[in-house]
């Protein structure tokens, strides 16, 4: 039935030309014609109120070839193109330095893109590789402060409990008495884990 949306002229339109034309298509055909303002979501509402199947499939049929097939360097952007040896205007050298969003210090150790926390680079100039299952925490909890007695070496299991409980201080020497804390919980939880086992 005819609507003050789709007055029955529109409905005759759309019935009759559907078949070949899409959503967008047939909004703009219609405010063409009837100065109307239809959007390409009313179209997409309308034909599948009414399950009407344009025959269109939204991606390339099998044996349909694109337009640019064959064509290198299809017109209008070849000027803008980077050359080879071309350096971006937003190239950082190696030994850049960013904040990250998660606001801890980056530095750019290679090219052409490849970044590390700086703290993580600082503490194994001093004490080597970081082991497997360990991490580097700030010990007065500023990421910023990147002084060598400020960072601190945990395992992944005494971070767990020292996000759990808080235990990360303002102060490294604080933060270092709370990694033997952490490691108290951690005995607790395995003894736990132990008798219930027995």
């Amino acid at each position: 039935m005819p609507t003050k949306l789709y007055p029955e002229e529109v409905r005759k339109f759309i019935n009759d030309h559907y078949i070949g034309v899409g959503h967008q298509g047939m909004a703009d055909l219609l405010n063409k014609m009837f100065g109307t303002n239809y959007t390409k979501d009313q179209m997409k509402a309308y034909y599948a109120r009414f399950k009407l199947d344009s025959g269109l499939k939204g991606y390339f049929q099998k044996g349909r070839n694109p337009w640019n097939k064959g064509k290198k360097g299809t017109g209008g952007w070849e000027p803008t193109q980077f050359k080879k040896g071309h350096t971006p205007t937003n190239y950082r050298p190696v030994g850049s330095e960013r904040i990250n969003v998660d606001g801890y210090i980056e530095i750019k150790i290679a090219d052409p893109n490849k970044w590390r926390p700086k703290h993580q680079v600082v503490w194994e100039q001093t004490n080597g590789p970081i082991p497997k299952g360990h991490t580097i925490i700030f010990g007065d909890g500023n990421k910023q402060n990147l002084e060598p007695n400020n960072l601190i070496l945990v395992s992944r299991k005494q971070l767990v409990r020292l996000n759990k409980h808080n235990l990360i201080q303002n102060d490294a020497n604080l933060t270092r008495t709370a990694i033997v804390i952490a490691d108290i919980y951690n005995k607790i939880g395995e003894r736990k884990r132990k008798n219930k086992i027995r």
